[in-house]
């Protein structure tokens, strides 16, 4: 039997999946107002947008960066909404060469906002391309091969380019340059969350309490757009038992049943965690030797897994391979070494 990836299956796994983006974007606020959270993020993009409509021009390129689920996408189009401009959405991966680019470029009218999302997997070649449209407002059309070839330049109308990424230590300098504003999305706390979440519950029509969303918000991993899941998943809930009302303990039994225990972890995280302290000792122990352990490709433990993990302290990378913190040993019931600092300096099992 082929086995389901385990990043199309996670309940808690950030990324929106293709049966979603419809009630994704249902659930989407229309305006920087209704925009929930990011207050540092949204008062900044609001005086760029506020002085570009005062002198009449398109906003200047604006690069998004953060984790997934926070809300990229959604300011993208709330920056189409404000400015009363069209939007274009496309993707790196989508682009496989310039000719890719030049044919939408050439295609924008004056205003118009281009949305890139995953501007890091951009192809190099187009990358390039992009440098002369972002600042001259050109590209140059190459006619002919060889040493007969020109370049014909072709003159753009006036658009503003709004890149995101989730991992801006990929983007090369000359890139990341030619954007006017870059905003880092931060993940966003339990109160933010709660209000994500009772939003969600009004456009959706479901009765629940005060208690409930709180329970929702603490395991949602700091991401809304897991809130949201978690959400539905409650109501499905909910709804197969007949309750007039979701209270806190239905969302707890709905929770349970998908395995999102009360800090938001998986049965994917909980396996890394419970391999790492139980089979290895709390490590250190190589990445390879850890995925293997849990019966996972490397690459599913290093980008799903482990940024979670890491991030709210249940284990730590070291130069010596990956190890059990304190709180990762009691979250999974196991009492942490006397002297757990010790981890650190001990031999890993592979490299």
């Amino acid at each position: 039997m082929e086995r389901t990836p385990v990043a199309e299956d996670r309940l808690v796994e950030p990324a929106i999946k293709g049966e979603e983006s419809a009630l994704e974007h249902a659930l989407r606020p229309n305006n920087l107002s209704e925009f929930i959270g990011q207050h540092r993020v949204r008062a900044q993009i609001d005086v760029l947008l506020t002085a570009a409509r005062h002198r009449k021009t398109p906003a200047d390129h604006i690069l998004l960066s953060g984790p997934p689920g926070l809300g990229k996408t959604t300011l993208a189009l709330i920056l189409a909404s404000e400015m009363s401009a069209p939007i274009r959405i496309t993707s790196g991966p989508a682009i496989t060469h310039a000719g890719d680019l030049a044919a939408i470029l050439s295609s924008l009218v004056e205003g118009e906002i281009l949305f890139l999302d995953e501007i890091h997997r951009l192809p190099r070649p187009a990358e390039e391309l992009l440098y002369l449209a972002m600042e001259d407002f050109r590209v140059d059309v190459i006619v002919g091969k060889g040493p007969g070839a020109t370049a014909i330049p072709l003159q753009l109308p006036h658009f503003t380019l709004v890149g995101a990424t989730t991992r801006s230590g990929l983007l090369t300098s000359p890139l990341r340059d030619r954007f006017g504003f870059t905003a880092h999305l931060d993940f966003y706390s339990d109160e933010e969350l709660e209000q994500v979440i009772s939003r969600s519950a009004a456009l959706l029509k479901i009765s629940i309490s005060p208690d409930a969303i709180s329970e929702i918000s603490r395991r949602s991993r700091g991401t809304p757009r897991i809130a949201n899941r978690l959400l539905r998943r409650v109501r499905d809930y909910g709804q197969v038992q007949g309750a007039s009302q979701i209270d806190l303990s239905g969302a707890r039994t709905a929770l349970e049943i998908y395995e999102v225990d009360e800090m938001g972890l998986d049965r994917l995280d909980r396996g890394v965690l419970t391999a790492l302290v139980e089979r290895f000792n709390g490590g250190p122990v190589g990445l390879s030797t850890l995925a293997i352990a849990v019966g996972e490709e490397i690459e599913t433990v290093e980008s799903v897994a482990e940024p979670f993990l890491v991030r709210n302290g249940f284990m730590a990378r070291t130069p010596r391979g990956r190890v059990a913190t304190a709180l990762g040993y009691s979250h999974i019931g196991r009492t942490p070494p006397a002297q757990i600092a010790s981890l650190f300096d001990t031999p890993a099992i592979d490299a």
